[in-house]
């Protein structure tokens, strides 16, 4: 997959009482898209604020991190100007319009003026923003507000994207063309790091999926791959029932697995005749049948309950 852009080795954080991060390891391959997933609280964002030095790591023990060959405890500039950041907040200058966001934000990478108004014009045009350029921030809807926030993480041509959660929020339509543009600049040879509370964003684009819970990584891998190694082809979810679990656990196939946490109880199998035999016992409309996702593995790993800590 070519070189590592980020190498993260032991690296831990710690706030007060709360480890957010624990002896975490991971590396991500130039021109690739790694993904964080994990409940609120698993230390998706506090992770991706020590690699550009928005947060320290804790130096209690051996550990490492590497982005470009720096370390962000003590070149953090370096770092900078090498990555472009999409934070969760839009935080754009509301007193200015469009273009002025970006114009502004141009002279903290020292760009001339001519050079910048022309990267700006270009990201417009990338952005689908063109026609906006004047408009106060204000009246921007919220997916605008959010691919300009993109724009202006990509003024200085960044080796490294940093996305977290992205396209919280937004519209299904708004979300697909993001992704379609992520997905170019990936082709373009940007590595991207992202955050997403979206199972769909995480498969669509990802090409290696790292889980946290409580700060630890709990699985890795490409979304296939956790698919075929971790969950079942097919989930048969009774949606309503008035029986309880134990009584429906008794006499199911030997291939096929229950899982009655939540308030949906679910059926598991390699076997889709032997979850079609299930749902031959259960009233019609009240069972879905379909193939497993990226959210079943997500679940079966972190749980279906809210963590107290989150």
């Amino acid at each position: 997959m070519g070189n590592s852009v980020i190498q993260v080795q032991n690296v831990s954080k710690t706030f007060g009482s709360l480890r957010a991060v624990a002896n975490l390891s991971f590396e991500v391959p130039e021109k690739t898209c790694f993904g964080f997933l994990g409940p609120n609280g698993a230390g998706k964002t506090t992770m991706m604020k020590m690699l550009y030095a928005r947060a320290l790591r804790d130096k209690e023990q051996e550990n490492r991190i590497d982005v470009f060959g720096y370390d962000p405890a003590h070149q953090e500039l370096q770092i900078k100007y090498l990555s472009g950041v999409v934070p969760q907040e839009d935080n754009l200058d509301e007193e200015l319009n469009v273009i002025q966001n970006l114009l502004l934000f141009a002279r903290f990478y020292n760009m001339p003026t001519a050079k910048a108004r022309e990267r700006a014009e270009e990201l417009l045009g990338f952005l689908e923003l063109t026609e906006k350029r004047t408009s106060p921030i204000r009246d921007l809807s919220g997916g605008m507000k959010r691919r300009l926030v993109i724009a202006r993480a990509l003024l200085n041509q960044p080796r490294l994207l940093i996305l977290d959660e992205p396209t919280t929020g937004l519209d299904p339509q708004v979300r697909h063309v993001i992704w379609d543009k992520l997905r170019q600049l990936k082709r373009q040879g940007t590595t991207l790091l992202l955050t997403t509370h979206y199972m769909e964003e995480a498969f669509a684009l990802c090409d290696t999926i790292l889980i946290l819970h409580q700060g630890k990584k709990v699985l890795q891998g490409s979304p296939k791959q956790l698919l075929a190694e971790h969950i079942e082809q097919y989930v048969l979810e009774l949606t309503e029932s008035e029986t309880d679990a134990e009584t429906l656990q008794n006499g199911l196939p030997e291939n096929v697995r229950i899982d009655p946490s939540g308030q949906t109880i679910r059926f598991y199998s390699n076997d889709i005749e032997a979850l079609k035999s299930v749902a031959d016992q259960l009233p019609v409309g009240q069972y879905y049948l379909r193939q497993s996702n990226l959210e079943d593995v997500f679940l079966k790993t972190t749980g279906r309950t809210l963590n107290e800590k989150q």
